[in-house]
């Protein structure tokens, strides 16, 4: 089985991308998905939240306030830094289990994983290719402001608290652009879908 990692900054649209792969066969995993499972009530990661960032976080009935812990997280690197360092060996966990899962299901075929921070937490090395999504940034910032009712200030500090582009662009192997329509960034997916199955993916 050919592992691809897929990644890009918040708000570059690596769900479209995500969604022409899968449909013409590729098995996929959304790490936000991931994300929120080892987050659930009762989990080692939402354990190691409150024992870190207290009991402000939880909301009445005890599940994690993702609004209330990213108000805290966006404005401080170091809070930041903290949480990814927790959350990250256990997203990377289940990750891993399910590329094991899969590759027994599907031998030949290309898995890919979508995550937003795989450059950043040492995670995208596990994977025989790096897909890197991104778009211009005034795109990035006016879809990340209509899709999340950001105004600009706040758009433009969720943006500056990643990586930039084009640090994530330099670990590419593949380049997406999807700065122009959804049917040219279609195409520009199934021509990298292509050139991977060069390597053996079915």
């Amino acid at each position: 089985m050919l592992k691809v990692g897929l990644t890009g900054s918040i708000a570059v649209g690596k769900s479209h991308v995500c969604g022409v792969l899968e449909a013409d066969g590729c098995r996929v995993l959304d790490a936000d998905v991931v994300a929120r499972e080892v987050v659930e009530p009762g989990s080692e990661g939402l354990a190691l939240i409150v024992e870190n960032f207290g009991d402000g976080v939880l909301d009445v009935v005890g599940r994690l306030d993702r609004a209330a812990l990213g108000g805290i997280v966006f404005s401080d690197p170091a809070k930041r830094q903290l949480l990814n360092s927790l959350l990250h060996p256990l997203v990377i966990e289940a990750q891993d289990s399910w590329i094991r899962v899969t590759e027994a299901e599907d031998p030949d075929g290309i898995a890919v994983i979508d995550a937003a921070l795989m450059i950043e937490s040492g995670g995208w090395e596990r994977f025989d290719k790096l897909i890197v999504v991104w778009c211009r940034p005034e795109i990035q910032l006016q879809r990340l402001m209509k899709r999340s009712g950001l105004d600009e200030i706040q758009a433009r500090k969720r943006i500056e608290s990643q990586m930039p582009q084009e640090e994530k662009k330099a670990h590419a192997d593949y380049l997406i652009d999807t700065s122009g329509s959804y049917e040219e960034t279609e195409s520009r997916v199934l021509e990298v879908l292509a050139l991977l199955r060069t390597f053996g993916g079915a």
